[in-house]
């Protein structure tokens, strides 16, 4: 289990039938659900099964917001919004309630007075396709982008020097459509329909304040925070994120992920105990990958495909001897030693979105990366990839936004953000 878990407490709601079911069905204890509204993250040993097979809930309140150290779900649905209202204090209770339901949610309780027993003349607060569904550690993270602090709220003398614009990087062909926000919301879940359910209502809920700008649906985790599970692969059929951060590795999640300290000084003092998070649509080029001998490939990333093991070694996690990779592979660009000792925290997910009207599939990596500061994470490892990594033949990136995100909430009586709007 990861310290960030070990910190939190658990969320205050009332458990609902369809936590009754979930719980029930894990074999945890319905004690501990109505004592709390929700489980903490299971424990390896003792008895207890590990957090990824219990189905249970992720506690929601704590110094840091779960999803970012969080042992990485099986799904993800992440949305940008754009801020309607022009209105302060209607937007500080939008935030009020998305906390509320995002409490709820991850309990495995209903939004509100639920998806049915209502008036019948009323919509209900919960659109009820989660219901008879387990929690499925769901986790939801909130983002603000840089356009929140453009002047409509009061908030310009608040940004903090690391919410910079991100530079146009070498190959990058963003569509604005698929990039930007002034709010992001990162849902994951081991159960699609879980993480679907809490974007909608969240979306619900802010109808006439927020609207969707743009949305993706992920599967199949590509990188993992947990160190003794196996390590995902991406699309192209290798293992990706080998050297990732893992939750449990404390040192390491200070120096490189959460904001604190002299980092949360001035304009940037509300994101102590936050972190910045970089999002990335990566589409990959399958069909030409498909067709590229397999020692080129293995040339390409600098691993071998079978263990992932780096050029020379015989397993995957023995350190990479990188001058013995090509100048150009993936693994010598991206590796810390090339970049200043750029780390990064990663948690992406591939997608398949169909296809793109000539027969090929729009299919790709969803990359998300959490750092302390972006200037000294994501931008040199990226300017050093889009530079010259061999990867680029098969890769492009189309789009692209960048968000602050908060600590999190603390107890019942704190909400997303109230440290900015304070």
């Amino acid at each position: 289990m990861s310290e960030q878990a070990q910190e939190q407490s658990t969320a205050g709601a009332a458990p609902s039938r369809r936590t009754v079911i979930g719980w029930g069905g894990a074999g945890l204890a319905l004690g501990a659900a109505a004592a709390g509204g929700a489980v903490a993250l299971a424990r390896d040993g003792g008895g207890t099964a590990p957090v990824a097979d219990t189905g249970g809930a992720v506690p929601f309140h704590g110094p840091h917001q779960a999803g970012i150290a969080t042992a990485v779900q099986d799904r993800l649905h992440f949305a940008a919004f754009d801020v309607k209202t022009k209105d302060r204090a209607e937007l500080v209770q939008l935030l009020k309630d998305w906390t509320r339901a995002a409490e709820r949610m991850t309990a495995g309780a209903e939004v509100g007075e639920g998806a049915y027993g209502g008036l019948p003349e009323a919509p209900p607060d919960d659109t009820g396709e989660a219901l008879g569904l387990k929690p499925s550690r769901l986790t939801l993270t909130i983002g603000f982008g840089p356009t929140l602090f453009d002047g409509r709220f009061g908030l310009e003398g608040k940004r903090p020097g690391a919410l910079v614009e991100l530079p146009k990087f070498p190959g990058d062909n963003l569509d604005p459509a698929r990039s930007g926000g002034d709010l992001c919301v990162q849902a994951c879940a081991d159960d699609p329909q879980v993480a679907v359910h809490a974007i909608r209502n969240l979306a619900r809920i802010g109808f006439g304040k927020v609207a969707v700008r743009w949305s993706q649906l992920g599967f199949g985790k590509t990188s993992s925070t947990t160190p003794d599970a196996q390590t995902p692969r991406n699309l192209f059929g290798f293992k990706d994120g080998t050297r990732n951060i893992a939750g449990t590795e404390t040192e390491r999640l200070a120096k490189h992920v959460w904001v604190s300290g002299k980092d949360a000084e001035g304009s940037a003092a509300w994101m102590d105990g936050g972190s910045y998070l970089v999002a990335r649509r990566i589409r990959m080029n399958v069909e030409t990958w498909d067709r590229t001998p397999l020692g080129e490939q293995e040339d390409i990333f600098g691993r071998d495909k079978r263990e992932g093991a780096p050029v020379g070694k015989a397993k995957e996690h023995d350190e990479p001897f990188l001058k013995a990779m090509k100048p150009d592979s993936h693994v010598r660009l991206a590796h810390p030693d090339t970049n200043g000792g750029a780390t990064i925290l990663r948690r992406g997910y591939s997608f398949t979105d169909g296809t793109d009207g000539l027969g090929r599939l729009d299919a790709g990596l969803f990359f998300l990366a959490y750092q302390k500061d972006v200037r000294t994470g994501f931008i040199p490892v990226q300017t050093s990839l889009g530079r010259a990594d061999a990867l680029n033949e098969y890769i492009q990136h189309v789009g692209s936004a960048l968000f602050a995100v908060p600590p999190g909430v603390r107890d019942r009586d704190d909400w997303w953000g109230r440290a900015l709007f304070s």
